[in-house]
């Protein structure tokens, strides 16, 4: 059974840090694109960065600069580096995995990002 658990997530004031980590199971994912988005309240969920296979990886204007996207493959686990964190970054983050382009395959539940100001 696949799954996709994200963690990483909490209350931080603004300019904070925070790291979200997907860890999947259930298959091995390392020839997958895998994605991050996110869903502030009465917002759609838009796209914030992709980590593409072979190794490219895509972040949104709006977190250039300030977030990085990664994975370790031995780990089976995609990462979300945050800084700089702005009320605007208040979300449901959730991770997805794709076998081709962005037709996400499977998703993780979500987990929450607060940021205070």
């Amino acid at each position: 059974q696949v799954r996709l658990v994200e963690s990483g997530g909490g209350l931080v004031q603004v300019g904070g840090s925070l790291r979200l980590s997907c860890a999947a199971s259930g298959r091995t994912f390392s020839s997958y694109n895998m994605g991050w988005s996110r869903q502030a309240p009465g917002k759609e969920r838009v796209v914030v960065g992709i980590s593409w296979r072979p190794g490219n990886t895509y972040l949104a204007d709006s977190v250039k600069g300030r977030f990085t996207i990664s994975r370790d493959s031995t780990k089976n686990t995609m990462y979300l580096q945050m800084s700089n964190l702005k009320p605007d970054d208040t979300a449901v983050y959730r991770c997805a995995v794709a076998r081709v382009g962005t037709t996400w395959d499977y998703w993780g539940q979500g987990t929450q990002v607060t940021v205070s100001s």
